[in-house]
């Protein structure tokens, strides 16, 4: 039980990290140091994604998974809901490049937001 558990907050952790990749530059508007934990984040997910590696996230809970004894497995909420989110059906090399590409527009929009923001303050 422990370690589907553990899957499972594995498996949540990775949710977060992909939301805060993509997300993460609306932070800054609230803390300035955000881009510092930021931006490596988000470079990391374009480069996980643009080379087509395996997040070290993945092979960690699919450890947890086996360990708990789950090859076949009926699935809880956090599986239901979440695995097909961040293992799509269908996930191709194409797929893996259009979402590096949208990691980068959504930031590079939120980041541009900022700066224009921050400019615009200091005019006034």
């Amino acid at each position: 039980m422990i370690f589907r558990l553990a899957a499972d907050a594995v498996l949540l952790l990775h949710l977060l990290f992909i939301l805060f990749a993509l997300f993460g530059a609306a932070l800054a508007a609230c803390w300035r140091w955000m881009p510092l934990l930021h931006l490596p984040a988000a470079a990391w997910g374009c480069f996980v994604e643009l080379s087509g590696r395996v997040c070290p996230l993945t092979p960690w809970e699919n450890a947890l998974r086996s360990r708990a004894g789950q090859s076949g497995y009926t699935e809880s909420f956090i599986e239901h809901y979440l695995l097909g989110v961040i293992y799509p059906a269908g996930l191709t090399r194409d797929i893996q490049l259009l979402l590096a590409g949208v990691v980068l527009a959504v930031n590079l929009l939120l980041y541009g937001w900022l700066l224009w923001r921050g400019r615009s303050r200091m005019r006034r």
